[in-house]
């Protein structure tokens, strides 16, 4: 076979780099979303989680005046009279109460301080305050007068810090600055219970969805065409109307009470809503098509001769199904596990409306911190933890089980 002359090995190149030029162009879209999409918002959540300038900003000369104290006695007369023009100076620009949030934080019940403080502060006299602002401060509350208060001003002021991670597993450090217990244990334990609540959603979807993709599978096309459009319906209706329809259903004067009341089953209504019950059940119906789609697509492809042959090879229906047919439908199932357990982990709407106290996962507490408690770094440390013990399940899913087969259609 004659070789390419150099200016035809030339041309080649060009037509290569031209292909290659336009498959990219034509994925940029793609890239630009997930860029702005998932890589930008995933980078700032790690990052705020662990970045918090704020009172570095506010307060720069007192924590730059407290990098030599020793911490355990009251700070220099200078320091707080530092702190004393500091307070004027956050009144007057109407930035006292972002800095009393975050030395709140920190040190619960110094939210009312540092506002009073301020408020007092506001109209003295800047060479009044310069000259006597430490006695000033110092008489505005006896909480200025503790050690404690200033260590926690100094310790809210680092602009990296890993507290909030602490916080997010019911850690804290002490004025020593060593890691201990917090008093109140909640997230560690909300975490528990959302994994708990996932798995249990998990395993129902499976118990339900198993059944019928298998029927499907077995069904002629036109049951299975019919069945599949009831499958698809929940996709077709809002989730919050679907969510607001179990409240309907699950509230004490509601459809499930009234008829268990009729019937003489109860005498008074059972609380079948705002706990954890309400959720998974909400959840599982949701949740379910996820469950039966890959389940189905696979099942569909798998021949039934296949059990037919080990049944008149001597073995059971069961057998033949545990042996044969369970097998060859564990892609779709791990599938449609690993989607269910995923997205049910993560959830917010459902559990916000249906679980009320009892029934909130961990995606319900970071919202609160998101959009109540505006403690954004909080917000970010637990989301974070939570991205960590997804993809750390994931792994281990892959580890043991493996990714490689999953089929979702």
């Amino acid at each position: 076979m004659p070789s390419l002359n150099t200016q035809d090995a030339a041309n080649a190149r060009r037509q290569l780099r031209r292909r290659r030029t336009q498959a990219f162009l034509f994925v940029v879209p793609l890239l630009v979303f997930i860029l702005f999409a998932f890589v930008a918002p995933i980078t700032t959540m790690l990052f705020r989680s662990v970045y918090n300038p704020t009172v570095a900003e506010l307060v720069p000369e007192t924590l730059e005046m407290l990098e030599d104290w020793e911490g355990e006695t009251l700070p220099e007369p200078a320091v707080v009279t530092q702190m004393a023009i500091d307070m004027k100076r956050m009144a007057n620009n109407r930035t006292s109460g972002k800095f009393a949030d975050e030395i709140n934080r920190a040190l619960p019940g110094m939210s009312s301080v540092i506002k009073s403080t301020a408020r007092g502060l506001r109209r003295v006299d800047d060479a009044e305050l310069a000259a006597n602002g430490a006695e000033m401060l110092l008489a505005e509350n006896d909480r200025w007068a503790k050690p404690v208060t200033w260590r926690a001003i100094r310790s809210a002021g680092q602009v990296y810090t890993s507290s909030y991670y602490l916080t997010a597993v019911d850690l804290e450090y002490d004025a020593e600055g060593e890691i201990i217990m917090r008093d109140t244990q909640i997230y560690k334990q909300l975490y528990g219970k959302t994994l708990k609540m996932a798995l249990i959603i998990t395993g129902l979807t499976m118990l339900l969805g198993y059944p019928l993709a298998f029927y499907m599978s077995q069904a002629s096309p036109a049951m299975a065409n019919f069945l599949m459009v009831f499958v698809l319906l929940p996709f077709w209706t809002s989730l919050l109307v679907r969510t607001t329809a179990w409240i309907a259903l699950l509230q004490a004067g509601g459809v499930v009470n009234s008829t268990l009341i009729w019937a003489g089953l109860i005498n008074e209504p059972i609380e079948l809503l705002y706990n954890e019950f309400s959720t998974i059940l909400a959840m599982t119906h949701i949740l379910l098509p996820f469950m039966v789609l890959p389940l189905y697509a696979v099942m569909r492809g798998i021949d039934a001769s296949f059990m037919r042959a080990a049944i008149s090879m001597g073995s059971n229906p069961i057998g033949a199904w545990y042996k044969i047919y369970l097998p060859m439908s564990l892609p779709g199932l791990s599938a449609g596990a690993l989607l269910v357990f995923i997205i049910s982990v993560g959830y917010y709407i459902t559990p916000a409306l249906v679980g009320g106290t009892d029934g909130q996962m961990i995606s319900n507490i970071i919202a609160f911190h998101m959009q109540v408690s505006n403690n954004w770094e909080l917000a970010a440390a637990l989301g974070s933890l939570l991205l960590i013990l997804i993809l750390v399940l994931y792994w281990l899913f892959d580890r043991f089980v493996g990714t490689d087969n999953l089929k979702l259609g």
